[in-house]
């Protein structure tokens, strides 16, 4: 199994739009194949930072992942809008 995990945190008038695009892309996501586990969660003590967290059953789902139309979508969505990625 791997484990990936991070921060994302975007700009405060783009937290509502962060939520829409991480919604739609947990969902997709987790019916790739290969995935455990994927969600976004955000930060109590800060609106603007969102973790994510994956589980994937190898290295291969994950890579595939990365390749998948949501996730580009994802990244149009919100790309603009990061302040910082970790």
């Amino acid at each position: 199994m791997i484990v990936v995990t991070g921060e994302i945190e975007v700009k405060a008038d783009a937290v509502e739009a962060m939520k829409t695009a991480a919604i739609a892309m947990a969902h997709a996501t987790r019916e790739e194949d290969g995935c455990i586990v994927y969600g976004f969660w955000q930060d109590i003590e800060s609106d603007t930072c969102f973790r994510v967290y994956e589980e994937w059953e190898s290295l291969e789902a994950l890579v595939a992942h990365g390749k998948a139309p949501h996730m580009a979508e994802f990244g149009a969505q919100i790309g603009g809008s990061i302040v910082s990625r970790n």
